[in-house]
Protein backbone atom coordinates (compact mmCIF):
# COMPACT_ATOMS: atom_id res chain seq x y z
CA UNK A 1 0.00 0.00 0.00
CA UNK A 2 1.72 3.55 -1.23
CA UNK A 3 1.65 6.07 1.55
CA UNK A 4 -0.71 8.23 0.37
CA UNK A 5 -3.60 5.31 -0.15
CA UNK A 6 -2.07 4.21 3.78
CA UNK A 7 -3.02 7.73 5.23
CA UNK A 8 -6.52 7.66 3.67
CA UNK A 9 -7.42 4.69 4.78
CA UNK A 10 -6.62 5.53 8.07
CA UNK A 11 -8.27 9.58 7.50
CA UNK A 12 -11.31 7.42 6.82
CA UNK A 13 -11.04 5.31 10.13
CA UNK A 14 -10.59 2.00 8.27
CA UNK A 15 -7.33 -0.20 9.29
CA UNK A 16 -4.20 0.27 6.72
CA UNK A 17 -1.77 -2.51 6.02
CA UNK A 18 0.75 -0.28 8.34
CA UNK A 19 0.31 2.80 10.74
CA UNK A 20 1.09 6.38 8.68
CA UNK A 21 3.61 7.92 10.87
CA UNK A 22 5.30 11.38 10.38
CA UNK A 23 8.82 12.71 12.20
CA UNK A 24 9.62 16.50 12.32
CA UNK A 25 12.65 17.86 14.31
CA UNK A 26 13.65 20.94 16.02
CA UNK A 27 16.61 22.34 14.67
CA UNK A 28 19.19 20.82 17.49
CA UNK A 29 17.40 17.29 17.30
CA UNK A 30 18.40 17.29 13.92
CA UNK A 31 21.99 18.78 14.12
CA UNK A 32 21.81 15.44 16.75
CA UNK A 33 20.72 12.74 14.60
CA UNK A 34 22.83 14.02 11.52
CA UNK A 35 25.85 13.27 13.63
CA UNK A 36 24.36 10.01 14.95
CA UNK A 37 23.53 8.33 11.50
CA UNK A 38 26.73 10.27 9.69
CA UNK A 39 24.00 11.14 7.16
CA UNK A 40 23.16 14.85 6.43
CA UNK A 41 20.10 14.05 4.55
CA UNK A 42 18.61 11.06 6.39
CA UNK A 43 15.49 12.69 6.91
CA UNK A 44 14.40 12.51 3.90
CA UNK A 45 14.91 8.54 3.89
CA UNK A 46 12.18 8.53 7.00
CA UNK A 47 9.23 7.44 5.22
CA UNK A 48 6.85 10.61 6.46
CA UNK A 49 3.81 11.00 5.04
CA UNK A 50 2.69 14.22 5.04
CA UNK A 51 4.02 16.81 2.49
CA UNK A 52 3.68 20.27 4.13
CA UNK A 53 2.97 23.65 2.09
CA UNK A 54 3.43 26.67 3.55
CA UNK A 55 0.51 29.95 3.36
CA UNK A 56 3.34 32.66 4.15
CA UNK A 57 4.76 34.87 1.50
CA UNK A 58 8.24 35.27 0.25
CA UNK A 59 10.26 37.19 3.07
CA UNK A 60 8.08 36.27 5.65
CA UNK A 61 11.12 36.35 7.93
CA UNK A 62 13.44 38.74 8.37
CA UNK A 63 16.61 39.01 10.68
CA UNK A 64 16.63 42.62 11.49
CA UNK A 65 19.24 42.51 14.27
CA UNK A 66 21.44 39.81 15.29
CA UNK A 67 18.90 36.75 16.63
CA UNK A 68 15.69 38.83 16.32
CA UNK A 69 13.50 37.90 13.26
CA UNK A 70 10.51 39.81 12.51
CA UNK A 71 7.50 37.74 10.69
CA UNK A 72 5.04 38.92 7.97
CA UNK A 73 3.16 40.83 10.62
CA UNK A 74 6.04 42.81 12.46
CA UNK A 75 6.11 40.77 15.47
CA UNK A 76 9.46 40.43 16.58
CA UNK A 77 10.99 37.37 17.89
CA UNK A 78 14.04 36.71 20.07
CA UNK A 79 15.68 33.33 18.66
CA UNK A 80 18.77 33.85 20.47
CA UNK A 81 17.99 30.73 22.80
CA UNK A 82 14.82 29.15 21.48
CA UNK A 83 16.78 29.04 17.26
CA UNK A 84 13.00 27.20 15.94
CA UNK A 85 10.55 29.89 17.07
CA UNK A 86 11.75 32.56 19.60
CA UNK A 87 9.86 34.78 22.23
CA UNK A 88 7.76 37.49 21.02
CA UNK A 89 9.70 41.00 22.54
CA UNK A 90 7.74 44.15 20.90
CA UNK A 91 3.87 44.63 21.02
CA UNK A 92 2.53 45.47 17.12
CA UNK A 93 -1.26 45.63 18.44
CA UNK A 94 -3.04 47.42 21.09
CA UNK A 95 -6.87 48.31 21.53
CA UNK A 96 -5.69 51.88 20.94
CA UNK A 97 -4.22 51.16 18.46
CA UNK A 98 -5.67 48.86 16.13
CA UNK A 99 -7.54 50.63 13.52
CA UNK A 100 -4.34 51.81 12.48
CA UNK A 101 -2.63 48.22 12.30
CA UNK A 102 -2.57 47.10 8.52
CA UNK A 103 -2.55 42.88 8.01
CA UNK A 104 -0.37 41.41 5.24
CA UNK A 105 -1.85 41.10 1.63
CA UNK A 106 -3.24 37.11 2.29
CA UNK A 107 -3.60 37.55 -1.65
CA UNK A 108 0.01 37.68 -2.35
CA UNK A 109 0.65 35.18 -5.13
CA UNK A 110 4.35 34.02 -3.73
CA UNK A 111 2.13 32.36 -0.74
CA UNK A 112 1.17 29.65 -3.53
CA UNK A 113 3.69 30.46 -5.82
CA UNK A 114 5.24 26.89 -4.93
CA UNK A 115 2.52 24.53 -5.16
CA UNK A 116 1.49 23.29 -8.59
CA UNK A 117 5.22 22.21 -9.09
CA UNK A 118 5.62 20.34 -5.53
CA UNK A 119 1.93 18.53 -6.38
CA UNK A 120 2.82 17.68 -10.09
CA UNK A 121 6.59 16.48 -8.78
CA UNK A 122 4.73 14.46 -6.12
CA UNK A 123 2.12 12.70 -7.51
CA UNK A 124 1.55 9.74 -4.43
CA UNK A 125 2.14 12.77 -2.01
CA UNK A 126 -0.55 13.63 0.79
CA UNK A 127 -0.57 17.28 0.95
CA UNK A 128 -0.96 19.34 4.16
CA UNK A 129 -1.26 23.29 3.44
CA UNK A 130 -1.00 25.20 6.96
CA UNK A 131 -1.77 27.97 8.71
CA UNK A 132 0.51 28.55 11.88
CA UNK A 133 -0.43 31.27 14.64
CA UNK A 134 -4.06 31.10 13.44
CA UNK A 135 -6.49 32.67 15.64
CA UNK A 136 -5.35 32.77 19.65
CA UNK A 137 -1.89 32.93 18.70
CA UNK A 138 -1.94 34.88 16.46
CA UNK A 139 -4.21 37.41 18.52
CA UNK A 140 -1.73 37.17 21.56
CA UNK A 141 1.31 37.52 19.13
CA UNK A 142 0.30 40.36 18.04
CA UNK A 143 -1.01 41.63 21.57
CA UNK A 144 1.02 39.75 23.96
CA UNK A 145 -0.13 36.82 25.78
CA UNK A 146 -1.15 38.63 29.45
CA UNK A 147 -2.73 41.18 27.51
CA UNK A 148 -4.83 39.71 25.40
CA UNK A 149 -6.00 37.46 28.46
CA UNK A 150 -6.97 40.45 30.54
CA UNK A 151 -8.77 42.00 27.29
CA UNK A 152 -10.60 38.80 27.03
CA UNK A 153 -12.48 40.34 30.40
CA UNK A 154 -12.06 44.06 30.58
CA UNK A 155 -12.54 44.75 26.74
CA UNK A 156 -14.08 41.92 25.09
CA UNK A 157 -15.43 44.29 21.86
CA UNK A 158 -11.64 44.48 21.45
CA UNK A 159 -10.82 41.39 21.28
CA UNK A 160 -13.58 40.38 18.62
CA UNK A 161 -12.89 43.20 16.63
CA UNK A 162 -9.25 41.49 16.78
CA UNK A 163 -10.28 37.77 16.10
CA UNK A 164 -12.54 39.20 13.39
CA UNK A 165 -10.21 40.49 11.42
CA UNK A 166 -7.71 37.28 11.75
CA UNK A 167 -10.11 35.43 10.63
CA UNK A 168 -11.33 37.40 7.48
CA UNK A 169 -7.51 37.29 6.80
CA UNK A 170 -7.51 33.36 7.37
CA UNK A 171 -10.59 32.74 5.03
CA UNK A 172 -9.07 34.18 2.05
CA UNK A 173 -5.74 32.01 2.83
CA UNK A 174 -7.85 29.18 3.15
CA UNK A 175 -10.45 29.97 -0.09
CA UNK A 176 -6.63 29.98 -2.33
CA UNK A 177 -5.15 27.25 -0.84
CA UNK A 178 -7.95 24.66 -0.70
CA UNK A 179 -8.07 25.76 -4.85
CA UNK A 180 -4.89 23.50 -5.25
CA UNK A 181 -5.00 19.77 -4.93
CA UNK A 182 -4.42 19.49 -1.52
CA UNK A 183 -5.63 16.87 0.83
CA UNK A 184 -5.50 18.62 4.37
CA UNK A 185 -6.06 22.50 5.31
CA UNK A 186 -3.80 22.49 9.12
CA UNK A 187 -4.38 24.52 11.47
CA UNK A 188 -1.80 25.79 13.77
CA UNK A 189 -3.55 27.44 17.46
CA UNK A 190 -2.15 26.13 20.90
CA UNK A 191 -5.03 26.82 23.52
CA UNK A 192 -3.53 24.47 26.16
CA UNK A 193 -1.52 23.93 28.91
CA UNK A 194 -0.16 21.03 31.40
CA UNK A 195 -4.04 21.47 33.49
CA UNK A 196 -6.35 22.56 30.44
CA UNK A 197 -7.17 25.00 28.46
CA UNK A 198 -5.09 28.30 28.87
CA UNK A 199 -8.31 30.55 28.84
CA UNK A 200 -10.77 28.03 30.13
CA UNK A 201 -13.45 26.70 28.15
CA UNK A 202 -16.05 29.09 28.40
CA UNK A 203 -13.90 32.01 27.05
CA UNK A 204 -12.74 29.40 24.03
CA UNK A 205 -16.49 28.80 23.52
CA UNK A 206 -16.46 32.71 23.12
CA UNK A 207 -14.13 33.89 21.17
CA UNK A 208 -12.64 30.87 19.65
CA UNK A 209 -15.00 28.54 18.60
CA UNK A 210 -17.22 30.66 16.51
CA UNK A 211 -14.34 31.60 13.96
CA UNK A 212 -12.76 27.96 14.36
CA UNK A 213 -16.47 26.64 12.67
CA UNK A 214 -16.42 29.31 10.11
CA UNK A 215 -12.86 28.15 9.17
CA UNK A 216 -13.30 24.33 9.10
CA UNK A 217 -16.79 24.66 7.30
CA UNK A 218 -14.77 26.56 4.47
CA UNK A 219 -11.96 23.78 4.28
CA UNK A 220 -14.86 20.84 4.62
CA UNK A 221 -16.75 22.73 2.10
CA UNK A 222 -13.94 22.46 -0.46
CA UNK A 223 -13.59 18.30 0.37
CA UNK A 224 -10.70 18.94 2.29
CA UNK A 225 -9.78 17.39 5.48
CA UNK A 226 -9.03 20.01 8.72
CA UNK A 227 -6.50 19.16 11.05
CA UNK A 228 -5.39 21.43 14.36
CA UNK A 229 -2.22 21.43 16.61
CA UNK A 230 -2.96 22.40 19.69
CA UNK A 231 -0.59 21.70 22.89
CA UNK A 232 -2.15 20.82 26.32
CA UNK A 233 -4.56 19.28 28.10
CA UNK A 234 -8.08 20.26 25.39
CA UNK A 235 -9.70 17.11 25.27
CA UNK A 236 -12.71 19.08 27.04
CA UNK A 237 -13.62 20.84 24.14
CA UNK A 238 -13.15 17.74 21.55
CA UNK A 239 -16.82 17.20 21.29
CA UNK A 240 -16.61 20.85 20.07
CA UNK A 241 -14.13 20.41 17.56
CA UNK A 242 -16.15 17.58 15.87
CA UNK A 243 -18.85 20.05 15.96
CA UNK A 244 -16.74 22.38 14.19
CA UNK A 245 -16.15 20.04 11.96
CA UNK A 246 -12.75 18.61 12.89
CA UNK A 247 -11.03 15.43 11.31
CA UNK A 248 -7.28 15.40 12.77
CA UNK A 249 -5.77 16.35 16.18
CA UNK A 250 -1.93 16.74 17.01
CA UNK A 251 -0.10 16.41 18.80
CA UNK A 252 -2.13 14.22 21.34
CA UNK A 253 0.31 14.85 24.80
CA UNK A 254 0.30 11.29 26.42
CA UNK A 255 1.48 13.20 29.28
CA UNK A 256 -1.98 15.41 29.75
CA UNK A 257 -4.48 13.14 27.91
CA UNK A 258 -5.52 9.26 27.69
CA UNK A 259 -4.64 8.39 24.55
CA UNK A 260 -6.02 5.05 25.14
CA UNK A 261 -9.63 6.29 26.63
CA UNK A 262 -9.64 9.16 23.93
CA UNK A 263 -9.27 6.53 21.28
CA UNK A 264 -12.16 4.73 22.32
CA UNK A 265 -14.16 7.79 23.46
CA UNK A 266 -13.51 9.99 20.38
CA UNK A 267 -11.89 7.14 18.10
CA UNK A 268 -14.90 7.09 15.44
CA UNK A 269 -15.03 11.19 15.17
CA UNK A 270 -11.36 12.12 15.17
CA UNK A 271 -8.00 11.03 13.84
CA UNK A 272 -5.13 11.15 16.21
CA UNK A 273 -1.82 12.33 15.03
CA UNK A 274 1.25 12.23 17.30
CA UNK A 275 1.21 10.63 21.43
CA UNK A 276 4.56 9.67 21.26
CA UNK A 277 5.99 10.87 24.12
CA UNK A 278 8.23 13.86 24.03
CA UNK A 279 8.46 14.84 27.39
CA UNK A 280 9.30 11.69 29.36
CA UNK A 281 10.32 8.92 26.86
CA UNK A 282 12.34 10.00 24.11
CA UNK A 283 14.59 12.20 26.40
CA UNK A 284 14.46 10.18 30.02
CA UNK A 285 13.20 6.72 28.73
CA UNK A 286 15.69 3.75 27.08
CA UNK A 287 15.54 2.36 23.99
CA UNK A 288 13.59 -0.30 24.98
CA UNK A 289 10.81 1.73 26.62
CA UNK A 290 10.66 3.52 23.46
CA UNK A 291 9.70 0.39 21.50
CA UNK A 292 7.30 -0.52 23.64
CA UNK A 293 5.64 2.45 24.01
CA UNK A 294 5.67 2.88 19.78
CA UNK A 295 4.30 -0.65 19.77
CA UNK A 296 1.78 -0.24 21.55
CA UNK A 297 0.55 3.17 20.18
CA UNK A 298 0.51 1.17 16.95
CA UNK A 299 -1.49 -1.53 18.30
CA UNK A 300 -4.00 0.16 21.21
CA UNK A 301 -4.35 3.73 18.90
CA UNK A 302 -4.12 2.50 15.31
CA UNK A 303 -6.84 -0.01 15.57
CA UNK A 304 -9.38 0.19 13.47
CA UNK A 305 -7.04 3.73 11.28
CA UNK A 306 -7.69 7.00 12.73
CA UNK A 307 -4.25 7.48 14.11
CA UNK A 308 -1.15 8.67 12.47
CA UNK A 309 2.34 8.13 14.65
CA UNK A 310 4.23 10.76 15.76
CA UNK A 311 6.38 12.12 18.43
CA UNK A 312 3.86 15.05 20.63
CA UNK A 313 5.63 17.93 19.09
CA UNK A 314 8.66 18.11 16.82
CA UNK A 315 11.01 16.30 18.10
CA UNK A 316 12.71 18.44 20.67
CA UNK A 317 16.82 18.88 21.42
CA UNK A 318 16.51 16.84 24.66
CA UNK A 319 15.78 13.49 23.39
CA UNK A 320 18.39 11.27 22.91
CA UNK A 321 19.19 9.70 19.77
CA UNK A 322 19.02 5.82 20.58
CA UNK A 323 15.59 6.53 21.33
CA UNK A 324 14.75 8.50 18.38
CA UNK A 325 16.47 5.82 16.68
CA UNK A 326 14.39 3.37 18.44
CA UNK A 327 11.14 5.12 17.27
CA UNK A 328 12.21 5.28 13.83
CA UNK A 329 13.18 1.60 13.50
CA UNK A 330 9.75 0.25 14.74
CA UNK A 331 8.21 2.67 12.53
CA UNK A 332 9.83 1.90 9.65
CA UNK A 333 9.45 -1.88 10.46
CA UNK A 334 5.96 -2.55 10.97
Amino acid sequence: MEIRKRVLTTLNHRQPDKIPYNINFTLAAREKMVKYYNDPEFDKKLGNCFCKLSTEPDGAWQEIKPDIWRDQFGVHWDRSVDKDIGVVCNTAITAETFDEFVFPNPNDPSRYAAYSKIIKDNPHGLYFSSIGFSLFERAWTLTGMENLLMYMITDPDFVHRLMDKILDFNLRIIERACSFDIDIMHFGDDWGQQNGLIMGADMWREYIKPRVKKMYGLARSKDKFVSIHSCGKIDEIFPDLIECGLNIFNPFQPEVIDVAKMKETFGQSLTFYGGISTQQTLPYGTPAQTRDEVRRLLDVVGKNGGYIASPAHDTPADARPENIAAMIDVLQNQ
